[in-house]
């Protein structure tokens, strides 16, 4: 697999990168992905989430970003895994235990 950012240096937030990031994202974008899904239950009407939406795809490229800037061979690699082993964490827990390592929550 490729490297996760493109040649523009922005993240390309494939499946296998997602996945590996699962963890920070989960941390460092808690407080959009809340006020998201509690937008979503207020109101059916999708239209009116799409700027909370915008917020957490802003949150996620931003870490993804810092990430690839701070540990990108461990990110990588762990991300290459995940995509070679179709997103299956058991196969990739030395490449994980690296990534969150070098790029701790």
């Amino acid at each position: 697999m490729a490297s996760a950012v493109d040649a523009t240096g922005e993240p390309i937030p494939t499946s296998s990168v997602l996945m590996a990031a699962a963890k920070h994202i989960g941390t460092r974008c808690r407080g959009e992905n809340v006020a998201f899904l509690k937008c979503k239950k207020d109101d059916p009407n999708p239209e009116k989430c799409l700027e909370k939406g915008r917020q957490v795809t802003q949150c996620v490229l931003h870490l993804l970003k810092d990430l690839h800037q701070s540990c990108n061979k461990e990110l990588d690699s762990y991300a290459g895994c995940m995509y070679y082993h179709t997103n299956e964490f058991e196969f990739c827990r030395k490449e994980q235990q690296d990534f969150e390592k070098a790029c701790p929550l």
